[in-house]
């Protein structure tokens, strides 16, 4: 793929930890076709990659995450245009919501429309304490367009995110916390993105496979009725249960010492 720095993706592995920073600052880190582009790039390149046990997305600064869509490149674009970008959005955050590891936001500032579109497409989501979240697009007369109407009341339930659209609202970290929009918060004065890292911890030393099976049943949650999703579950337990990380994690509890995974 072309280097996604050139489209305002900052890309670094720490530890097995991918980090994909939005580096657009001066635009609050916004969302541009290009961008997206890269993300998709991005997820799909880490897709089964054994190097990387977990991604980290944050933003540049201390300001934004990311305040959606970039309205200076939005001005520009005919309704085609529009559409292509939504449809780019769309694969992108997809692709994100697919990866077969754990994907945490680390929400170092606002998360507006595509921006918490974003983060809703991450398995999990920490906050640094003065985040704001919101979903402003009925305010700009349109309706949040990358699933944020879909995402959103999966996550905190349809009466809550329906308050949250139709009126606008922009909450704080706390009150996104409160509602189970945020997993975790970061200490004041805490880095977001070192406590991500904390975060991930279990997946730097945990069993890929394992993780990408139980990812991929939980997502089956919000997509299949209870029994269909229960046989997703037992096809998910039966991939992991002839892995050599089992028998691994059986070895290492009778040896009593730390198990060695390998995702296999």
């Amino acid at each position: 793929m072309s280097d996604p720095s050139a489209a305002g993706i900052g890309v670094e592995v720490r530890e097995g930890i991918a980090i994909w920073t939005l580096s657009r600052p001066d635009r609050s880190n916004t969302l541009t076709t290009e961008l997206l582009h890269a993300m998709e790039a991005l997820a799909q390149e880490t897709h089964g990659d054994e190097a990387v046990r977990a991604v980290v997305i944050t933003g540049q600064g201390d300001r934004a995450f990311c305040a959606g869509a970039d309205l200076k490149e939005r001005r520009g674009m005919s309704d085609a245009q529009v559409r292509a970008f939504l449809s780019a959005a769309e694969r992108a955050l997809r692709a994100v919501d697919r990866l077969d590891r754990p994907v945490i936001a680390a929400l170092n500032g606002a998360a507006l429309g595509g921006g918490l579109e974003l983060a809703l497409a991450c398995d999990l989501r920490v906050a640094a304490p003065g985040a704001i979240l919101g979903l402003p697009e009925v305010a700009l007369g349109i309706i949040p367009g990358a699933g944020g109407t879909q995402r959103l009341p999966r996550v905190i339930g349809l009466a809550r995110a329906t308050q949250m659209v139709l009126l606008s609202e922009r909450i704080s970290a706390e009150q996104a916390l409160h509602i189970g929009l945020v997993h975790l918060l970061a200490a004041p004065g805490q880095d977001v993105l070192e406590f991500a890292l904390q975060v991930a911890t279990p997946f730097r030393e945990g069993a890929p496979l394992a993780l990408a099976a139980a990812l991929e049943a939980l997502r089956a949650a919000d997509e299949l009725p209870l029994e269909a999703g229960l046989q997703r579950e037992r096809a998910c337990y039966e991939r992991v249960l002839a892995s050599e990380d089992r028998k691994e994690a059986l070895e290492a509890f009778a040896a009593k010492r730390k198990p060695q995974f390998k995702g296999r």
